[in-house]
């Protein structure tokens, strides 16, 4: 029996009633021979870490744009840690953690580079918006490829998640459910950890009452996160939280983002940002026959001139834009000196 066959059995012997088994996907927009060795959701996530969005992820930021140091999270690090945490909660409800994992590592595919300032730059510029969720369904069905045909042609699932991950947009699936809720226990979490790093915060300035329900370090407030979901969605009715944990979870993002996320320290590089990203928008708007020839043939003939430019700028990292914003506008004599 090949290893597909086996893990689809094994699936169905382990997994909860209402988790969504490989075999049972809806399928892909092109249909294609089982892979013998993968499941259908394992193939995906292969796709993914194969891919040259997900190459680009470790140099965009995630919250700290140019940070002195090593070991702040970059929009890779980020990703691995939701894949990780999505997993853990997956395996406590007999869940499938192959899909969860393929959402996870998709997620955030068509982040944008500087983070969510980089994001609202975009929103401001293209008539149609943007939206980073939006934007990684589209990389992966149409922007990165797969052979001759444009986009991975990932399953039904992956997608679904990848595009419900965020705001008001809700999955179909309870492990896309679960990627919404990991998202956010990664960020909170890990951006405290960074913002302790960038002396923005210290430990000791969170209420004390978040961190009685949610514990004192990185690690306790991870496991009563993950522990309260996995105890509070036995009947798989929704993923979710208990109240006091959940409430506790909701007011300390509420604090980060008005003591983090909106501090100066933190958005003083903010101006900066949208300076280059105007720039080069508003550049190839004026000469769209400058923009790299892969955006410029491909077989959409509906896309706008607005959304040629957003597929080029979304997917550059922080450091490319920067270099593309030099080779525009500075002159070379002074790049050099």
């Amino acid at each position: 029996m090949y290893g597909r066959e086996r893990w689809e059995r094994i699936e169905n012997e382990i997994l909860a009633k209402e988790a969504t088994h490989s075999i049972q996907s809806k399928g892909r927009k092109y249909e294609e021979k089982e892979c013998d060795m993968r499941t259908c959701f394992q193939r995906d996530r292969d796709r993914i870490i194969h891919s040259k969005s997900f190459r680009r992820l470790k140099h965009k930021t995630h919250v700290f744009i140019a940070p002195e140091g090593d070991h702040y999270r970059t929009r890779l690090t980020h990703t691995l840690e939701v894949a990780q945490i999505g997993r853990t909660i997956a395996r406590g409800l007999a869940l499938n953690e192959d899909l969860v994992e393929a959402i996870a590592l998709g997620h955030d595919l068509g982040h944008t580079p500087f983070g969510h300032t980089g994001e609202a730059v975009l929103n401001d510029l293209n008539p149609k918006g943007f939206r980073h969720n939006l934007h990684s369904l589209r990389v992966v069905d149409y922007l990165e490829h797969k052979g001759n045909r444009p986009g991975l042609n990932l399953t039904w699932e992956v997608r679904d998640g990848i595009r419900n991950h965020s705001g008001e947009f809700k999955a179909h699936t309870l492990e896309g459910e679960i990627i919404k809720i990991a998202d956010r226990i990664a960020y909170i979490n890990h951006d405290i950890d960074d913002a302790i790093r960038a002396h923005v915060l210290k430990l000791e300035d969170i209420p004390r009452e978040y961190l009685e329900i949610l514990g004192e370090s990185h690690s306790d407030r991870i496991d009563t996160m993950i522990g309260s979901i996995i105890e509070s969605s036995q009947s798989m009715e929704k993923i979710q939280m208990d109240e006091r944990v959940g409430e506790a979870t909701l007011d300390l993002r509420t604090y980060m983002f008005d003591h983090v996320y909106y501090n100066t320290t933190v958005k003083s590089e903010d101006q900066k940002v949208r300076i280059i990203l105007e720039q080069i928008y508003n550049y190839y708007k004026a000469n769209m026959d400058k923009l790299p020839n892969e955006f410029l043939i491909h077989g959409e003939n509906e896309l706008s001139d607005d959304d040629r430019i957003t597929d080029y700028i979304a997917g550059m990292t922080d450091r490319f834009a920067i270099h593309c914003w030099k080779d525009l506008f500075m002159p070379r004599y002074w790049s050099t000196m």
